[in-house]
């Protein structure tokens, strides 16, 4: 069995330009300072990472490497959640989901996806020039707007939806293949991929591609009321990444599920800081030790409450607590009689 890595923790949130938050030198020290070893990186963001010269440049990835070691910490994976999201995009969300894409190519969703499939394969790349064997995205949605079936769906829309979400895909997994890193989507409400029954349609269609495989955030599936253990027996060989975020589910006379439009402090749903929310990490990581996971256990702070400084020192703190240092030998070796085949025999009245 494995002991999980960790802690990690997920920059996007906590990346800004100001000191210790403004490069990787810095932001990696006040991690590390917080007792995190790794560093999930969003590739996004040029004030940590310069996708394109990673992808090109092993001397780049070394120096990038080189930096944080000093600082005590590594890159657990990179991130192209932005990216994976325009890769597929339904016309009611091109305007929202422009901001997610380069400047030139806001405004034309052609060319928009045609950038987001370049993001991808540059980030296959740069994950391996930096020795990283998993990457986190989003599959994007083309069907998410039809997800309650009002008006009835006509047939064969959904189906179409995740053929052609497929096909964008799979030159993208393949990519992934060739560089020798998993693909992981995050299961997440508004991607098409938001629940094991869409991640299995997927699947399927992509020939169940041995890269592509799942990041775990257990959040997103309770405020889908949706049985996230039960979950990771059923798609244990797929997860390869894990978020390790909290969230309550407090449903009322009010508000449910959908959320009534409330903003997240108002809905019955909210993302809590680590340890604050319902899920159940001693079930988690605990399944995840039995299921010999090999990744990183990575915080990714979300909360409509708590200051992200203050859920990132507990987070850490939380995380730590949490790996399961595995053993390497049974609890009941002691009385272990030391039977050989001959004896088994006798014992059974075979002999």
């Amino acid at each position: 069995m494995n002991t999980i890595k960790g802690p990690a923790i997920f920059l996007a949130q906590f990346v800004a330009d100001e000191p210790p938050f403004d490069n990787p030198r810095n932001i990696g020290g006040w991690a590390a300072s917080l007792g995190y070893k790794g560093l999930q990186i969003p590739s996004w963001d040029s004030r940590l990472i310069d996708l394109a010269q990673a992808a090109e440049s092993r001397s780049y990835c070394d120096d990038l490497n080189g930096t944080l070691a000093e600082q005590g910490v590594e890159i657990s994976e990179l991130s192209t959640h932005l990216q994976g999201q325009c890769v597929a995009v339904h016309p009611a969300y091109d305007e929202a989901f422009d901001g997610f894409a380069a400047p030139e190519v806001r405004g034309d969703p052609q060319a928009r996806q045609s950038w987001a499939v370049e993001q991808l394969l540059l980030a296959a790349k740069a994950s391996a020039n930096l020795g990283l064997t998993a990457h986190a995205t989003f599959s994007g949605g083309l069907v998410w707007p039809y997800l309650y079936p009002w008006p009835p769906r006509p047939p064969g829309l959904v189906e179409e939806g995740f053929d052609e979400l497929a096909r964008r895909w799979r030159p993208i997994l393949d990519a992934f293949d060739e560089a020798g890193v998993d693909l992981c989507f995050e299961i997440h409400p508004s991607e098409d991929l938001h629940d094991g029954a869409t991640f299995e349609m997927f699947l399927e269609r992509v020939g169940n591609h041995p890269r592509c495989n799942i990041l775990f955030d257990p959040s997103h599936l309770l405020l889908q009321q949706l049985d996230y253990l039960a979950f990771i027996d059923l798609y244990h060989e797929r997860i390869k990444m894990v978020h390790v975020k909290d969230a309550e589910f407090n449903a009322s006379g009010r508000v449910g599920v959908y959320g009534g439009f409330q903003p997240w402090l108002q809905r019955a749903g909210r993302f809590r800081s680590t340890g604050d929310g319902q899920v159940d990490f001693d079930g988690i990581f605990s399944k995840l030790a039995a299921y010999d996971f090999e990744g990183w256990a990575v915080l990714e702070w979300e909360c409509c409450l708590k200051h992200p400084e203050d859920g990132a020192r507990e987070g850490a703190e939380f995380i730590q607590q949490h790996i399961i240092r595995v053993t390497d030998k049974s609890f009941d070796d002691f009385v272990s009689s030391g039977a050989d085949n001959t004896a088994n025999r006798r014992i059974l009245g075979l002999a």
